[in-house]
Parts: C-alpha cells; sequence; structure tokens
C-alpha cells in the first residue's frame, strides 16, 4: 500500500490511575482507555471515581486525546441501576465511547448517545456477528483474542465488500489470559475472586506441588507458574497487522506501572509512525523489540495470531531492574530547575538513576548528576534528611522518587 494512502490507526494505551493516563499521554498515545472502581475488568488497578470522569477527559481532551471508559465485566441484575447512572456520569464528562459487550450495556450507553466499542470480551471473530452489532449501535469492535491474522484481513475485506460500517480494533503487546480474555474461573472457584468481574488472582501463574496418591510422588509444577502464557509482542509483523486496516491498536496493560505503560507506549508509537511513513525495516524492529525487553515481561510470543500458540509457558515473569522508593518531592523551584527531596530510604547518591512518578508527572527517569544541602555539593545524602536536586523536566511536590537500576540482562524469546 502506497505510504501516501496509509491511516494512521489510533494507538490506545491503558490507564489505570492517573499516574499511568499523564505517561501514556506523554509519551504519544492516541487515547486511553480506564475503569470506574467497583465496575472494572481490572478491579485491582488504581481505576477512577466516578466523579472524576470529568477531570479525566478534561485532561485527555485538552491535550487532543480520546478517552475510553471500559464497561465490560459481566453485569448482574441488582447493578443496573449504578451502571445507568455511570453512563450518565460519563456523558455529562465528554467520554469518547464505552468498551462493552453486555447487551444492557450496550443499550443503556445507545440510549444516553455514547460511542459504543464492543469488547473483546464478546469474542466477535466473523464478519456476520459484527454486521448484527452494528445494528445496535456498535462503531467498532475489539475483534476475539483467538482471531489470526490471516482472519482479521479476512473480516477486513468482507466488511468492505458487504458495506458494512464498523472498526476493527486488535491487541498488540500485553498479557495474554490462558483460558482467552478471562473466561476462566479458577480463581473463583479456588477464591470467590472472578476473572470475569476483574478479581483474577492469577494461580495460573503460581507454582503448585502435585503428589500422585498411589506412589506417594511429588511434582513440583514450573518456577512460579503454571500455565502461564508469555506476553503478547507483534513487533516482528506489526506491518502486515496494520497493512490490514485496523483502525486501532491497543495496549493491554491496565494493572501494570505507569514506567511500563511509558516504555511500551513510547516504542508502539515510533513503530506505528515509521509504518506511517514507510520507514518500519527490520533493524528497527529489532531495536525497538530490545527496548520492551527491558521492561517487565514473561517472555514474548505472536499470540493467536499465526495459530494457536505453542505450548511454550512462560518462565513466571522477568523483571530486568530493581525498582526502589527513596523519597518524595517536597517542592519544586521550576526557574532552577530543582527539586528538594526528603529521603526516606537511603543513601542517594551521585550517580543514581532515578524514575520519577506522579498523578500529574509522567514516569520519568534521569541520572543524578548535581545534589546540594545548604547551598554546598555534596555526593552522598542519608535517610532522613533533605537534599535539593537537579532534575531535567519539571516534577510536582508529593511525587514518588524511586531508585531505578538494571539488575540482569532481560531474557530474549526467539
Amino acid at each position: 500500500m502506497p505510504c501516501g494512502k496509509r491511516q494512521r490507526p489510533e494507538l490506545i494505551a491503558p490507564a489505570g490511575d492517573w499516574a499511568c493516563l499523564t505517561t501514556a499521554v506523554a509519551q504519544g498515545a492516541d487515547s486511553v482507555y480506564f475503569g470506574v472502581k467497583g465496575l472494572s475488568l481490572r478491579n485491582f488497578a488504581g481505576n477512577f471515581d466516578s466523579q472524576e470522569l470529568r477531570r479525566v477527559m478534561e485532561y485527555v481532551h485538552a491535550r487532543g486525546k480520546r478517552g475510553y471508559l471500559a464497561l465490560n465485566v459481566v453485569v448482574y441484575e441488582r447493578e443496573l441501576t449504578k451502571v445507568r447512572a455511570i453512563l450518565g456520569q460519563a456523558k455529562k464528562a465528554g467520554v469518547d465511547a464505552v468498551i462493552c459487550w453486555d447487551l444492557s450495556v450496550v443499550r443503556m450507553a445507545g440510549e444516553q448517545g455514547l460511542q459504543v466499542h464492543l469488547s473483546t470480551q464478546a469474542s466477535a471473530a466473523n464478519s456476520r456477528a459484527l454486521a448484527e452489532y452494528t445494528q445496535l449501535g456498535i462503531s467498532r469492535a475489539v475483534l476475539a483474542r483467538e482471531c489470526t491474522l490471516k482472519d482479521v484481513i479476512s473480516i477486513q475485506k468482507s466488511l468492505l465488500r458487504e458495506n458494512i460500517v464498523c472498526e476493527l480494533e486488535v491487541f498488540i503487546h500485553g498479557a495474554m489470559c490462558i483460558s482467552i480474555s478471562g473466561r476462566c474461573f479458577l480463581s473463583a472457584y479456588s477464591a470467590g475472586k472472578s476473572a470475569n468481574r476483574g478479581q483474577c488472582l492469577q494461580y495460573c501463574r503460581r507454582r503448585f506441588l502435585i503428589r500422585e496418591v498411589q506412589d506417594e510422588q511429588e511434582y513440583e509444577l514450573g518456577e512460579d507458574y503454571v500455565l502461564s502464557a508469555r506476553d503478547l509482542c507483534t513487533l516482528d509483523f506489526l506491518d502486515e497487522l496494520l497493512d490490514s486496516g485496523v483502525r486501532a491498536c491497543k495496549i493491554e496493560g491496565r494493572t501494570r506501572p505507569p514506567e511500563y505503560v511509558g516504555a511500551v507506549t513510547s516504542v508502539y508509537r515510533r513503530a506505528i509512525d515509521d509504518w506511517h511513513s514507510g520507514t518500519l525495516t527490520g533493524a528497527k524492529k529489532k531495536r525497538y523489540r530490545q527496548e520492551l525487553a527491558q521492561t517487565y515481561n514473561r517472555g514474548f510470543s505472536p499470540g493467536f495470531y499465526f495459530g494457536t500458540p505453542a505450548a511454550d509457558p512462560s518462565d513466571g515473569g522477568a523483571q530486568p531492574y530493581r525498582k526502589q522508593y527513596i523519597g518524595r518531592v517536597e517542592k519544586y523551584y521550576a526557574r532552577l530547575g530543582v527539586a528538594e527531596i526528603s529521603v526516606h530510604k537511603g543513601p542517594l547518591r551521585i550517580g543514581q538513576e532515578l524514575l520519577v512518578t506522579g498523578k500529574q508527572t509522567p514516569a520519568a527517569r534521569f541520572s543524578v548528576e548535581q545534589m546540594q544541602q545548604d547551598h554546598v555539593f555534596v555526593t552522598q545524602v542519608e535517610a532522613g534528611q533533605r537534599v535539593g536536586v537537579r532534575i531535567p523536566f519539571p516534577v510536582r511536590p508529593q511525587d514518588k522518587i524511586f531508585e531505578w537500576s538494571m539488575e540482569k540482562k532481560a531474557k530474549e524469546t526467539p
């Protein structure tokens, strides 16, 4: 496809809390998706109070971005009134679309005049299903996770041929559920915490001891996992996926920390822009993949895009860095570019790499080059002291400071 005719797809990043939201926006996401407390499929994320929706949307709209409310949990009879109230608040806040699949939510969102995007929880995997959903007001569909690349291409061609107006959205990076999109009852059965209500305790990623009754043999399964799937990574074939004509690309990760959201969003922002300009080369893909390997991952997989993933479980998680709390920002002197930091866990030394995150401060790292106490340059500060540190970007009072160091080479998956 000639570069001039390519439509740049929308890059959608996860926003589990304010820090992730601001970081995703700062790193180039076109839009963010988020949940509300109590009715989120990522219930262990920070999420937002429904009263915060107006502030969230004012923030993203002021920066030319879009915001989508994920309301894709299983909804019980007793919750219908609550859902209707949340949708009313979403409409007043200016939410750009609601991501859902429960037909009651689809109907109520439409009654509020909200755009509706079909969640992957609906497992829509063919054009005829999408045709039916468009009759209910669906304008975009997040395809079923088990769709292959050939499926995506075929569905897109069918939509165009049959003049069915429905944008396609696909996942391009992040965790994959071993039972496909949360259709698992292990957590609910074992602890009463349902994956379909955003409360999965991820028993599949724990170590289990299996004992044979007859011979009393014992076997330890995995190293922190039983069935844990590798993380989806589409960089190797991103150009083929985008060539299919998908309208939006989504990053999974509403329970991940802001530095993860920032790193992954930054990589895919550059990769998509390269594809759009016709400059996404094999060398760039390799370099971007190496960057992603420096973030938390369970090893990389192409997911279902080329058929059922091989029986190749992850190693339970690769953490290539150490993140340790140091202290917080007390004051920031914008003219000087200096922050007064209270050190809660020392020592803090010249040369350390620090990570800063905050409710309104995008996650970012820097190396400590200068520190002062009482206008005297120092090289080390102990816990319980305060120190002035030059920081190359704006920060805010109450922002948290972490020491950031690489512990081992990130594991790469062929």
